[in-house]
């Protein structure tokens, strides 16, 4: 069993709520992170999405850069960058860039999926499909560029040659912890919206990891929905935007985030839905003694190494509370 300490850090989309602008939602990102920072967290993280009018975070190494230029210590990273979108080339150029101007603080998650739907891929990257079946290869290139050896290739990244800049494996099916276990890199599971393979996709990088010059032993990163107020009928209502955002996902119209409501019967019965009720398994909502009892079982159940939060609402105010109080449930826990 588990009895160190888990670190705790944040999973952010840069959402862009009904009635703000583009501007403020980058405003708010900064904003979150430095609190963050302040409240003990260890990284904050962007990921990669694209056609979505409710997503600001497309163009990910500029906002991460963003940011990293507003906080002082927390890690900025992504989590994660989708590979298959990008040349390696150009993936280790920004994020040797990134390490250089921000060193020691800045991490490359890496996943394969498109973030994005069938059509926006096939725009982003005509050869999608097949860069995705090369991931492993690909993820080999960007190690390379930034290794010292490479420069002695024809091909360099000299910007990336020899900064420290950790990599992350993400996953939302075993395939790539099969991957994450070979190569001996830390694994980040998308637990907070693909929770089925949850289990076994730790169990095999657990079973077949291998230590490498990056990683001793095993890391697991699991990601968590968060939403903590001071009571839980308060949770239940901040809730509403998250619940309005899924089903947006689900029915094919997605819109900016909207203001939350009152928890009603409706939105309950939308909860019971299989689908939802399976995307948002591991969502703890509730008051601070609520969510610290789930998240513990959570905790000892995973056994995880970080746990990382993700927490869809509509106002930053309410957010940034949500990310105090789960600061203090972590701190808390780790006594």
């Amino acid at each position: 069993m588990k009895t160190s300490h888990t670190a705790y850090s944040i999973l952010d989309l840069a959402l862009v709520s009904e009635g703000y602008t583009l501007k403020q939602t980058f405003n708010n990102a900064l904003e979150l992170a430095q609190n963050a920072e302040t409240f003990g967290y260890t990284r904050y993280w962007l990921a990669e999405h694209h056609n979505s009018s409710n997503i600001a975070s497309s163009a990910t190494s500029v906002l991460i850069g963003y940011v990293a230029g507003g906080t002082k210590t927390l890690r900025i990273g992504s989590g994660g960058i989708m590979l298959p979108n990008h040349s390696p080339l150009i993936i280790a150029e920004q994020f040797g860039t990134l390490g250089s101007l921000y060193p020691n603080r800045i991490d490359l998650g890496l996943g394969r999926a498109p973030g994005t739907d069938r059509e926006t891929a096939q725009a982003i990257r005509s050869d999608f499909m097949q860069a995705a079946q090369s991931f492993p290869s690909e993820l080999e290139k960007i190690q390379n560029y930034f290794s010292l050896e490479n420069a002695k290739s024809k091909v360099r990244a000299t910007v990336a040659e020899g900064v420290d800049v950790p990599v992350y494996i993400l996953g939302s099916s075993t395939d790539s912890a099969h991957l994450a276990a070979k190569k001996g890199l830390p694994y980040s599971f998308a637990s907070h919206f693909a929770t089925t393979h949850l289990w076994d996709a730790i169990a095999i990088y657990r079973k077949e990891f291998q230590p490498s010059e990056f990683l001793a032993k095993p890391y697991v990163m699991a990601g968590v929905n968060i939403i903590v107020a001071d009571t839980d009928e308060e949770a239940q209502a901040l809730s509403t935007s998250l619940i309005r955002m899924i089903l947006g996902i689900f029915t094919g119209k997605r819109d900016f985030v909207q203001p939350p409501t009152a928890m009603t019967e409706e939105y309950e019965e939308i909860l019971q839905h299989p689908q939802i009720h399976q995307m948002l398994k591991y969502s703890f909502i509730g008051s601070k003694a609520t969510v610290k009892e789930q998240i513990q079982e959570f905790i000892t159940k995973t056994e995880a190494d970080e746990l990382i939060a993700v927490t869809n609402i509509y106002d930053i105010k309410d957010r940034i509370r949500s990310y105090e109080l789960f600061s203090e449930i972590m701190k808390e826990l780790n006594e």
